[in-house]
């Protein structure tokens, strides 16, 4: 199986390196491929990330970003990796293993954050506790998804917001989706920022908006403001 890891980025030089090389070190004995799809970053983002993979220019959004990735990649399996997450050590075995079942055409991972403190622990027990029930995921949780698959939904939608949210139910359409039972590890950096509980909730809230037919535009209106 040949993965294609796509990490979309917008200014990340304070911790891409790091990121990169770790990733780098998981990946040493597969067959892969990394794009860094950047979205016009402003600071050493893209030198850094010319070290470690093959960099894509696009349109700034996560969802653009992410699906000009996958218009170059070569892999069987896509990978959708935000910049501030790592992935289990045995990650891409556990891939290989769920996709092995023909009825599975992607799922994520379980999350943790790199924040040991009890309020972090209980969002994320929640979180993973959703994830299983309802199989809905958070792109913190890096997506993972047969290409195939992932052209017979047209990709992420083109919206500024919940392109996560909107995948993944075209995904549940035409195919099983699974949350692996090994932990992501994302940066606890944007709760940190604005307070946990405020963040938490408030993007509950736009979650909520969005299922009442908000639409993305104004949702992303209402997140640039308490960001």
């Amino acid at each position: 199986m040949r993965f294609s890891i796509i990490v979309p980025v917008l200014n990340e030089a304070a911790t891409l390196e790091q990121q990169l090389a770790h990733l780098s070190r998981q990946c040493a004995n597969l067959d892969y491929e990394l794009l860094i799809v950047d979205g016009g970053s402003s600071d050493t983002t893209v030198h850094i990330a010319e070290r470690f993979g093959r960099v894509i220019a696009a349109p700034r959004g996560r969802a653009r970003q992410m699906n000009a990735g996958a218009t170059v990649a070569s892999g069987d399996t896509l990978i959708f990796l935000h910049a501030d997450t790592h992935l289990p050590d045995d990650a891409f075995t556990a891939i290989e293993h769920a996709l092995l079942r023909p009825e599975v055409i992607g799922g994520a991972f379980r999350l943790c954050f790199n924040c040991d403190k009890w309020p972090y622990r209980l969002v994320a027990f929640f979180t993973n506790l959703r994830s299983a029930t309802s199989t809905v995921f958070t792109g913190d949780q890096a997506y993972f998804m047969r290409t195939p698959s992932f052209h017979a939904v047209q990709g992420y939608p083109d919206q500024p917001l919940m392109e996560d949210l909107e995948i993944i139910t075209r995904l549940r359409a035409i195919g099983k989706v699974v949350l692996l039972p090994q932990y992501v590890t994302t940066s606890a950096r944007r709760h940190e920022k604005i307070g946990l509980l405020r963040s938490v909730f408030f993007m509950w809230y736009l979650r909520t908006l969005y299922k009442f037919g908000v639409s993305p535009a104004q949702l992303q209106r209402m997140y640039a403001d308490i960001r």
